[in-house]
């Protein structure tokens, strides 16, 4: 017997911040089972306060105030994980910066695991780009160890990467800054490709699919956006001036489940509570 749960996906800016401006109110009517949520910059017990009544694991980032994700749900998690990568001692500064976290669910006997990850936004050209390369990395390590250890996984988050043209209004203005680097975008090739084949990457690489699936892609088809970030500067909103770059990664099992997947773009500027939109999809599972 199968059961259907709604997932989504939240940069949310400030957890605080987030409920000061009106998450609350979203809550009450958007039907979410579980929620990755990113940059909470919050503590476990700020969590509990924002969110009552749901069953929350968190990864608090080492430096106060910055970054943070947590994964809050109707049901309680089993096993939980917070480290990318455990078998590299120069990853460890990830590890401790609150951008991964790992949930097991059961759902009516089926396995399912979530992931809140939060990607470093990184600078092209710079050493705030190593942490990027470091932590794309490790996730192309981490990504197959999930597949074989939950055939229904789920990768979420703000992932700071613009896979395609078409997942940001500007492509052309972007193609030399992080977020839209060939490299950058390369890994998402292979993330993406088929299991097992050779893929022929858009920085000239070629590398080895590992078969996961672009849930929101798949949904929407070859149009530009759906995008799920706007600057709050000038009039990006209002000018649908985007960026794709909040992700449901699913395997092939999950997301052949998936129903309904939508971002829930605010109505106007200034009834936004984050400067990304939940990104949320049903899934059938069993």
């Amino acid at each position: 017997m199968s059961s259907r749960l709604r997932i989504a996906s939240i940069n949310v800016n400030g957890i605080r911040a987030a409920v000061r401006k009106g998450m609350s109110d979203w809550l009450e009517t958007a039907g979410v089972d579980i929620m990755a949520l990113q940059e909470v910059r919050a503590t476990a017990d700020d969590l509990a306060t924002a969110l009552p009544g749901w069953h929350i694991v968190n990864d608090e980032a080492a430096a106060k105030g910055r970054a943070g994700v947590a994964i809050a749900s109707r049901m309680p998690a089993g096993e939980v994980r917070r480290v990318l990568r455990d078998d590299d001692p120069d990853l460890e500064p990830l590890d401790a910066a609150g951008r991964w976290i790992e949930a097991d669910f059961d759902i009516a006997g089926t396995a399912l695991t979530v992931v809140s990850a939060y990607v470093h936004t990184g600078e092209a050209g710079t050493a705030r780009q190593d942490p990027k390369w470091a932590f794309l990395d490790a996730m192309e390590i981490r990504l197959p160890q999930l597949a074989v250890h939950a055939r229904h996984a789920l990768v979420m988050g703000d992932l700071n990467v613009g896979h395609r043209e078409p997942d940001i209004r500007n492509w052309k203005g972007n193609v030399k800054k992080s977020g839209f680097l060939p490299r950058e975008r390369a890994y998402f090739d292979r993330f993406l490709g088929e299991a097992g084949a050779e893929i022929a990457c858009v920085d000239g690489t070629r590398g080895t699919g590992l078969g996961w699936v672009d849930v929101g892609r798949r949904a929407a088809g070859d149009v530009d956006g759906p995008y799920t970030w706007w600057s709050m500067r000038g009039r990006a909103f209002d000018n649908d001036t985007g960026w794709r770059i909040d992700y449901h990664l699913a395997t092939p099992a999950l997301a052949d489940g998936a129903l309904g997947y939508h971002v829930d773009r605010a109505p106007s500027w200034d009834t936004r509570w984050s400067d990304h939109a939940p990104v949320i999809a049903d899934y059938e599972i069993g």
